[in-house]
């Protein structure tokens, strides 16, 4: 099956950032990609709640939304758009954090909240607490496909391994990491993460990434790391897009990860215990 990933460097304008990913997706689907991901906040790149209070909208009017879901269905792809911040009406103005799974007919197939948020101290110049502008999820989700089980997830969910393991105990073929990852964490962690979760699953992990300095004209600019990455069953990498915006295309075969799940049956081994 082909596949493209769009690996972008969004600003903190969702109309600019709309007309950018719209090129992209286009490219894509000439080069005859039948799935199509997209990173983490695909809309908007914003340090400023305040600012993100004026550009971001609820689901039933978000423009990214809209234009990919007609997009997907007249190509007739398969689409997941890796995530949109989103008001929520919530009292404390806290927006969501949703992930997208969007047939060939341009329906939402499933949808799916950030469970874990990124409230860390990297170093003394760099703090983040996403939980003060997003709320968290609390339900995993498994999409149904025509070619596969996908089991999604968001970023900062890629360090809590028991999450993809329900996900491939619940029948996850490939699961999806879309992010906009810190480059001191990203350069650390980021392959090694992946790797793991694609072993340890006997899934394909497919992560599109936010890349670069992201221009904001009234709040100060954010640096994400990129390297988009497709991992396969047995933790190769088949795909790095380095730190450069575009589209990247790659083939899966479904037919390895069931290889994979046959050598090393990790899942069907695992046994419950007590302690410590």
């Amino acid at each position: 099956m082909q596949c493209a990933i769009l690996q972008l460097n969004v600003s903190d304008d969702p109309v600019a950032n709309l007309a950018i990913t719209l090129d992209m997706f286009r490219k894509a689907v000439a080069q005859g990609a039948q799935f199509i991901l997209t990173p983490e906040v695909t809309n908007c790149v914003s340090t400023s709640r305040a600012h993100q209070q004026e550009v971001l909208q609820f689901e039933a009017d978000d423009i990214t939304l809209a234009a990919l879901r007609a997009e997907a269905k007249a190509a007739g792809v398969w689409l997941l758009i890796g995530s949109l911040g989103l008001k929520t009406g919530d009292a404390d103005k806290r927006f969501a954090n949703r992930s997208f799974m969007i047939g060939p007919d341009g329906g939402i197939v499933a949808k799916y909240d950030k469970i874990h948020m990124f409230d860390v101290q990297i170093s003394e110049t760099e703090t983040w607490r996403e939980s003060e502008g997003y709320r968290p999820g609390d339900r995993a989700v498994l999409a149904r496909t025509d070619f596969a089980k996908i089991g999604m997830s968001v970023c900062y969910d890629v360090r809590f391994s028991h999450l993809y393991r329900a996900l491939a105990k619940a029948g996850a073929q490939i699961l999806t990491v879309p992010a906009a990852f810190s480059p001191v964490t990203g350069a650390a962690h980021w392959h090694a993460l992946l790797r793991a979760r694609a072993i340890e699953s006997g899934c394909f992990v497919i992560a599109p990434a936010q890349t670069g300095t992201h221009a904001s004209a009234v709040h100060k600019t954010r640096d994400t790391y990129g390297h988009s990455l497709v991992v396969d069953p047995w933790g190769e990498v088949l795909l790095d897009a380095g730190t450069a915006s575009g589209v990247y295309t790659f083939a899966l075969d479904m037919e390895k990860g069931e290889a994979a799940r046959r050598k090393v049956p990790s899942l069907a081994n695992a046994r419950d215990f007590s302690g410590p």
